[in-house]
């Protein structure tokens, strides 16, 4: 139903362009504020008269919503403005932004209800179960589980970072209220107090919650090899998209797959990915050609590559052309040989750009060694263990070598 709901809004209308992104997000953001203010204020009412705290973080959790709700709305009002003089790539990365606050208002919240609960353990107080405080709280689930599934379909059906850390909020809050319903019941059915223990347990998975958020946001803004691994189902273009945006290392390796299924394409090297936005992904890197080749026919399979990029991950590319050279019998030995030697100091090394220049008194090997950034060793003791294998096969090499670290 409410899938059907945001395909109604949408219509014909592209789901990734801005002013679609615009309307739904500003749509499941009222719905958000108004719903959260209205859960907020019943339970806050509900907790105070039964003195349970455990309801009142839930309604201050509301609250929190809420005020997530209302940056959401800003973040798509503003993500939403075009480019201009000084945002020549749009605005689409405040979106990213708006997610980190909304994380550290979690964050905040949950900290201050816990150190409350806290000493509610420390002083405890009876609560009044009463039927009021029972239908707030399931009022309270039913209506978190639509704002879950709302914000779940306008997330997938516009990309939008934003709603869907909103969704997995939702889902969390109807989690936590649901502690706190069954903590009533068992309290008034038994006489323990476990008012301040559910508070305490909410106050920690509404931390939790924001922590995911914040790790997950951090990604897309700052990338990490490190980050461990995520799911993705390369025969979705939605998924790869996805993907794509937190800049994993196996998305580079398809965009490099994919310009080395031309034939013409003999190597690929200084692959960068600029995330700006859920609609805009730029890719540059390096293609070697063969220097022979003609550069019209060169420059037309790089169109290809570009629109086929394009059309597949939904990335711009800006390619460089590296024409080598490929005819002379020497130069390719010694690119050989050089490639053989790096790969013999390190398995995790790469040559690229390999030029041969001689000269009167000696001869110039000219290249660029890639190093992964997990690879500790230092530029000069790389270069000296270089130097002494160019200089086991003639001394009459002498090498000049740029590091690339990545």
């Amino acid at each position: 139903m409410l899938d059907y709901i945001v395909r109604r809004i949408i219509g014909e209308r592209n789901p990734t362009d801005l002013s679609v992104r615009k309307t739904c997000g500003t749509i499941a953001s009222i719905a958000g504020i108004v719903i959260n203010l209205l859960l907020f204020a019943g339970k806050f009412i509900t907790g105070t008269l039964a003195g349970s705290i455990s309801i009142t973080a839930d309604a201050v959790n509301n609250l929190s919503d809420a005020a997530s709700s209302v940056i959401s709305f800003v973040s798509f009002r503003i993500s939403a403005k075009p480019a201009d003089r000084d945002h020549p790539f749009g605005h689409e990365r405040f979106e990213y932004v708006a997610s980190l606050i909304v994380s550290f208002i979690i964050l905040i919240i949950g900290f201050e209800l816990f150190t409350d609960s806290l000493d509610k353990i420390i002083h405890p107080a009876e609560t009044e179960f009463s039927l009021l405080a029972v239908c707030v709280l399931v009022v309270s689930i039913c209506f978190k589980l639509i704002l879950y599934f709302f914000y779940r379909s306008v997330g997938r059906a516009v990309d939008s970072s934003v709603m869907m850390a909103s969704s997995a909020d939702s889902l969390s809050d109807v989690v936590s209220t649901g502690a706190v319903l069954i903590a009533l019941f068992v309290s008034h059915l038994t006489g323990i107090n476990l008012d301040g223990y559910i508070g305490a347990a909410v106050a920690i998975f509404i931390f939790i919650s924001g922590l995911k958020i914040l790790n997950e946001k951090k990604a897309m803004l700052v990338y990490s090899p490190e980050e461990g691994e995520m799911r993705v189902d390369y025969s979705s273009i939605d998924s790869i998209k996805h993907y794509l945006k937190i800049l994993h290392p196996k998305l580079v390796e398809k965009i490099k797959s994919e310009a080395r299924s031309h034939p013409e394409i003999l190597g690929i090297h200084d692959v960068m990915i600029h995330n700006y936005g859920t609609s805009r992904c730029f890719a540059t890197f390096h293609a070697e050609v063969d220097g022979r080749d003609d550069i019209f026919k060169s420059h037309d399979v790089i169109d290809l590559i570009e629109r086929d990029v394009f059309e597949k991950y939904g990335v711009q590319c800006v390619i460089h052309l590296d024409p080598i050279e490929t005819d002379n019998e020497l130069v390719n030995e010694l690119r050989e040989d050089i490639y053989e030697s790096v790969k013999g100091i390190d398995e995790r090394l790469s040559v690229h750009d390999f030029r041969f220049v001689p000269g009167v008194t000696h001869t110039n090997l000219i290249f660029d060694v890639f190093v992964p950034f997990e690879v500790t060793t230092g530029d000069e003791e790389l270069r000296r263990l270089i130097n002494a294998k160019v200089k086991s096969i003639s001394t009459g090499y002498h090498t000049v070598i740029t590091f690339d670290r990545g």
